[in-house]
């Protein structure tokens, strides 16, 4: 590497301009060089991490392929010396995962249809309409969702059993609503507010009302900030345990985070069959996330901002 050299000027004691020599500038190699270690230090440390991370995944999707003989012969923790699916098999039809599933389903859908819905519409009239204690509304909502939730768990239950819904699917779905639609307002709001107002003044010229401009223009619009809600609040739903073994009581209604439970009372020692169930719980989050990837950072991000 040829060396970079910058003319300066010499004076000599007498205060006279002497000649011009050339003195070396600080050579480039030591900076590129400490930004190409950064930059491997970063990438080795990001991959130790994302490593270890995946490592317990791994973990159960190797245990949920071996036979009970496998495991039991070499531990849970050694070299695999075996390939079944059975596991699967036994969580799913002995262990009721297929019952449990579409209790999941039958729960997680309609809660994030309501749950949005409802949401979309009080934030489109909280943002686009001078309401009166429209603040005041938009704080009471966030601060419903500051409330931890086992404080409520006895009113909750309590009230299931004075409406005669309790132990019901459509009571797990009540809660999953009335509990998250504070906080989809919130985002909602916020995203919904930075559209410009000229869009909609433009659709009250041509002759659209309220629910023309809510269904035409501003859902559209949304669709972002809906899609990136709909993967988290799918997956909170779907994940929930909390709730439902608050108002839920018999087994034949329970959801599948509950029945991984009952799964591992009954194959206590049996890891992979706990273990397929565990993937067939984590299946349908994993799918909903990976459909709505490229909406979830851009849409969270626009509604949290604005």
């Amino acid at each position: 590497m040829t060396a970079t050299h910058t003319a300066v000027s010499v004076k000599d004691p007498a205060g006279r301009d002497g000649e011009t020599a050339k003195v070396p500038a600080a050579p480039r190699r030591s900076l590129l060089g400490g930004r190409a270690l950064r930059t491997t230090g970063f990438h080795l440390t990001a991959g130790l991490l994302s490593a270890l991370w995946l490592l317990p995944i791994v973990l159960v999707l190797v245990t949920s392929t071996r036979t009970f003989d496998d495991i039991a012969a070499h531990g849970v923790g050694s070299w695999p010396h075996s390939f079944t699916l059975d596991g699967f098999r036994q969580a799913w039809v002995d262990g009721g995962q297929q019952r449990a599933l579409i209790n999941s389903m039958v729960v997680t859908v309609p809660s994030v249809l309501l749950s949005l819905g409802l949401a979309s519409m009080a934030a489109f009239a909280l943002s686009r309409y001078e309401l009166p204690f429209r603040r005041v509304l938009l704080l009471l909502m966030l601060g419903g969702n500051l409330l931890p939730p086992q404080i409520l768990l006895i009113p909750v239950s309590k009230l299931s059993e004075v409406l005669g819904i309790y132990d019901q699917l459509y009571a797990l779905i009540g809660v999953q609503v009335g509990f998250g639609v504070g906080f989809y307002v919130f985002v909602l709001h916020g995203f919904m507010r930075a559209i410009p107002g000229e869009i909609q003044q433009a659709a009250v010229i041509d002759g659209a009302g309220p629910w023309q401009i809510y269904w035409r223009i501003i859902l559209p619009l949304a669709r972002p900030a809906l899609a990136a809600l709909s993967a988290l609040s799918f997956t909170w739903i779907f994940n929930d345990l909390l709730w439902a073994i608050t108002v839920l009581r018999t087994d034949s209604q329970m959801p599948i985070t509950a029945s991984l439970i009952g799964l591992q009372g009954q194959y206590v020692s049996m890891w992979n069959v706990i273990a397929a169930g565990s993937v067939i719980a984590a299946a349908p989050t994993v799918a909903v996330f990976l459909s709505f990837q490229r909406h979830f950072v851009a849409g969270l991000n626009l509604g949290a901002v604005k």
